[in-house]
C-alpha cells in the first residue's frame, strides 16, 4: 500500500515518523480522526495495531535509508502535514560521548527530519502545509548527563526556526512542540539507565502531546503556532 492515497481525496494527508513510539502512535491516532495518516515505523507488531484504524496506513520503512525515504515521499500524490516524532535519547556527558555516538544521535534527531522535510517541500508548498517537529524540553535547556541529546534538540529548533523564515512566502507553516517528561517507553528506558525511579503518574500522557499537535495543525489560515511547550502539572 506504500504511496496509496484515499480514493476520494477528501482527507488531507499526514505523515508521522516514529509512529510506533508512545508519542508518535498517539499523534497518528489523533490525526486519523480527519486525516489519512501515513504512519512510518519499523516495529511490525505496533504497525499492525495502528493499521486497524481504517484511516491509518502503516508503512514499514527505515528512516536512515534516505534513498528509500526519498523514493517513498516522491511517490505520494499529496502531503499536507509532516510530523517528525522519531528520535533517539541516550544519556551521555561530553566526557563519555565519542564521535560515533554524536553522529548516531545527530543523524536521527537532526539530519533525518531536515532531509525528510526537504523531500516533502514540493508537496507541502502545493498544500500550504504544516511541518511539526517534536522537540523536547531538552531543546530549550541543556541538562547535565544529557548534553548530547540536548545539543541535537537545540539544533532541531534551529532547523525549525530557519525553515519557518525560508518557507514563509511559500505558505508552509512550521512548529516546534517541546514536551516535558512524557510517559513513554523511551523515557522509562532513559531513566532506568540513569538509575532513577520511574513514576508514570507524574509524567505527561502521550495523548496530551497529540492534543498539542492538533492545536498546531488546526490553526486557522491567518495564524500559525510556532513554539509550544507542554509541561507536567507537577514538577
Amino acid at each position: 500500500m506504500n504511496g496509496e492515497q484515499p480514493a476520494d481525496g477528501s482527507r488531507p494527508v499526514a505523515l508521522v515518523t516514529g509512529a510506533t513510539g508512545g508519542i508518535g502512535s498517539a499523534i497518528a491516532r489523533r490525526l486519523a480522526t480527519d486525516h489519512h495518516v501515513l504512519a512510518i515505523g519499523r516495529r511490525a507488531g505496533a504497525l499492525a495495531g495502528l493499521s486497524a484504524d481504517p484511516h491509518i496506513e502503516a508503512v514499514a520503512l527505515d528512516l536512515l535509508d534516505l534513498n528509500g525515504m526519498e523514493s517513498y515521499i516522491g511517490s505520494l500524490d499529496r502531503l499536507d502535514v509532516i510530523v517528525h516524532s522519531a528520535a533517539v535519547s541516550d544519556r551521555f556527558t561530553i566526557a563519555q560521548a565519542d564521535a560515533a555516538e554524536w553522529r548516531r544521535q545527530l543523524e536521527l534527531n537532526v539530519v533525518v527530519p531536515a532531509e525528510l522535510t526537504r523531500m516533502a517541500l514540493p508537496h507541502l508548498r502545493r498544500a500550504h502545509g504544516q511541518v511539526v517537529f517534536i522537540n523536547s524540553g531538552a531543546g530549550l535547556r541543556s541538562y547535565p548527563t544529557h548534553t548530547l541529546y540536548s545539543a541535537t534538540k537545540f539544533a532541531l529548533k534551529a532547523v525549525a526556526d530557519g525553515l519557518r523564515g525560508e518557507e514563509r512566502e511559500n505558505g508552509v507553516r512550521v512548529a516546534s512542540v517541546h514536551p516535558g517528561p512524557t510517559d513513554t517507553p523511551m523515557l522509562a528506558g532513559d531513566l532506568r539507565k540513569a538509575d532513577r525511579e520511574y513514576e508514570s503518574e507524574k509524567y505527561i500522557r502521550p495523548e496530551s502531546i497529540a492534543s498539542a499537535v492538533r492545536l498546531v495543525v488546526d490553526a486557522t489560515p491567518d495564524a500559525q503556532v510556532t513554539d509550544l511547550v507542554v509541561r507536567p502539572r507537577v514538577e
